[in-house]
C-alpha cells in the first residue's frame, strides 16, 4: 500500500523517533509498505516518521544511481535502530539536497564525508561501520529524520533566510508533487 509522504509542519517530523524491537506490530508489511512508496515516489531514502511513524526504520536505495556510481548497483537496504555514532569533520563536501517531505525544494547542504554508523540489518544483525561517499551523505540525510532535523536545518546564514517563504508555502501546503502527501491542516 502507498503511503502519503508527511510534509514539512506534520509534528511527526520533528519528534526523536524510539528504537524497536523485532516483534513491532505489522513491521514487515510497514517496511513492504514504506517501500512501495519509496518507488512511488522515486527517491533513493525514506524514513518512517515521513510516512507518519515516529520509529528508527530508513529504507535506502541506491540502485537508481547505478549507471553513475556502479559500486551503489543492488545497494537496496533497510536499516532498523539507526544512529549516527561519529562525524569525521575532517573532509565535508557540499551538494545539493532535495528530500520527499519538502517537495519541489533543493538546496545545497555541507556534511562530512565520512561518518560511524550502527543499525541492524533486514535479519536483525548488528553493525557498528565506518561509512564514506554518497551513502554516507544519503545516511545522514535520512538519519537526521529520525532525530526530528531536515535538511534545511543544516543551511545557515544568508540563504536559510531567503528559504524561509518557501518553507512557509511548503508548510501550508502551497506546492504541487506527483506522490501522495499529508500536509498539515
Amino acid at each position: 500500500m502507498i503511503l502519503p509522504i508527511y510534509t514539512l509542519g506534520q509534528p511527526v517530523l520533528r519528534h526523536i523517533a524510539e528504537d524497536i524491537t523485532p516483534d513491532y506490530p505489522d513491521l514487515e508489511q510497514f517496511v513492504a509498505d514504506m517501500e512501495e512508496t519509496l518507488e512511488r515516489s522515486e527517491g533513493i531514502g525514506l524514513a518512517a516518521p515521513q510516512v507518519g511513524r515516529s520509529i528508527r526504520v530508513v529504507i535506502i536505495n541506491l540502485e537508481p544511481l547505478a549507471d553513475d556510481m556502479p559500486e551503489y548497483a543492488g545497494f537496496h537496504h533497510t536499516f532498523y535502530n539507526p544512529h549516527i555514532e561519529e562525524y569525521d569533520d575532517s573532509e565535508t563536501e557540499t551538494l545539493d539536497e532535495g528530500c520527499l517531505s519538502l517537495p519541489g525544494l533543493h538546496e545545497r547542504v555541507k556534511r562530512p564525508t565520512r561518518i560511524r554508523a550502527t543499525w541492524m540489518d533486514e535479519q536483525w544483525q548488528p553493525h557498528d561501520e565506518w561509512v564514506d561517499g554518497y551513502l554516507a551523505r544519503v545516511m545522514q540525510h535520512e538519519f537526521d529524520h529520525l532525530d526530528g532535523k531536515v535538511y534545511t536545518d543544516r543551511i545557515i546564514g544568508l540563504r536559510k533566510q531567503m528559504l524561509k517563504s518557501k518553507l512557509n508555502d511548503l508548510i501550508k501546503g502551497r506546492f504541487t508533487c506527483n506522490y501522495k502527501v499529508k500536509v498539515k491542516r
